[in-house]
């Protein structure tokens, strides 16, 4: 892939990115450079459920592997909710990152791409020109801008992701709570890696908890206040000695 040479704001923005850790990092590419493996376009696996089922497929034997267990005895459903889980919270990621420093990164699927791995966040690039977008207009105030394409990737991609796994048989609650706590597990991280940032990054998160799809999936306020009205059902793996996430309703 042809790596791109962002201006100086950009390349502050990227350094930044990855010093909140790697759910956060990008990679940035010139747009309508050479595709060269291992590469991908994200928007075969955002926008083809045949493809996102394939990646599910993979979660799925990935998690049977690490139980030491075949890939029949864990349920669809519980990949299903895993792999959708990871993939948005990939893409919120770095967007709310951007936005608690004061920038607006836009995230198009169709021109993004993604590195096909497992066993945490794959690589995600974007075209150059997301990075070096500024903050704002004279008309639209940096955050403002954050939360816009925030709001944006939101009622995109992410929702469009969870259509495709509700058709493949989980529930929409479940997926709309793994949003949900995918926005809070990222506001966490941003407070954890720049304290200087928990307010910033919090008041980001709270703004995408507030948008219509996303209520009723949740109470209190993201970081510790925070918890989800349901499960991501990530417990099923080993029902007799069920693990739960911080923020999982099942949790004490």
């Amino acid at each position: 892939m042809t790596q791109a040479d962002p201006p100086a704001a950009g390349a502050r923005l990227l350094a930044d990115l990855a010093a909140l850790g790697p759910y956060f990092a990008v990679d940035v590419h010139r747009p309508g450079s050479p595709l060269r493996p291992p590469w991908r376009p994200l928007g075969e696996l955002t926008g083809s459920p045949d493809t996102l089922a394939g990646r599910i497929s993979e979660v799925r034997e990935r998690l049977a592997a690490a139980a030491g267990c075949p890939a029949t005895a864990v349920e669809f459903r519980v990949a299903a909710s895993i792999a959708q889980l990871g993939l948005c919270a990939r893409l919120l990621s770095p967007a709310l990152g951007a936005a608690a420093a004061g920038r607006a990164l836009p995230v198009d699927v169709g021109q993004a791409r993604w590195v096909p791995a497992l066993g945490g966040p794959f690589r995600l690039s974007l075209p150059d020109t997301a990075v070096a977008a500024e903050a704002g207009t004279a008309a639209t105030a940096p955050a403002e801008a954050g939360t816009a394409a925030t709001s944006a990737l939101l009622a995109g991609p992410i929702t469009q992701i969870v259509r495709s796994v509700q058709a493949m048989a989980v529930s929409p609650r479940v997926l709309r709570g793994n949003v949900a706590s995918a926005v809070n597990g990222a506001a966490t991280m941003i407070a954890a890696a720049r304290p200087d940032l928990a307010g910033p990054a919090v008041e980001a998160a709270a703004a995408l908890l507030a948008d219509p799809a996303l209520t009723g999936t949740y109470q209190g306020r993201p970081g510790a206040a925070f918890r989800r009205r349901n499960c991501c059902l990530i417990y099923r793996l080993s029902p007799e000695r069920p693990a739960y996430c911080g923020d999982c309703v099942l949790g004490r």
